[in-house]
């Protein structure tokens, strides 16, 4: 998943994310260039899953 879509799913900023990343809070993106970085999807939902059970 593309930042956007990270984003749109998760319902947070751009910077509360890498925030969170930085904190080992949510889920790290993968590079796949030196201008492009993914989520695995999987990961999200998971993260998703266990917000909504905290």
């Amino acid at each position: 998943m593309r930042l956007p879509e990270v984003i749109a799913r998760v319902g947070l900023r751009r910077s509360a994310i890498y925030q969170r990343m930085s904190e080992g809070r949510f889920p790290k993106s993968r590079s796949l260039g030196p201008k492009c970085a993914v989520w695995v999807e999987a990961e999200i939902d998971e993260w998703i899953r266990a917000v909504a059970r905290a």
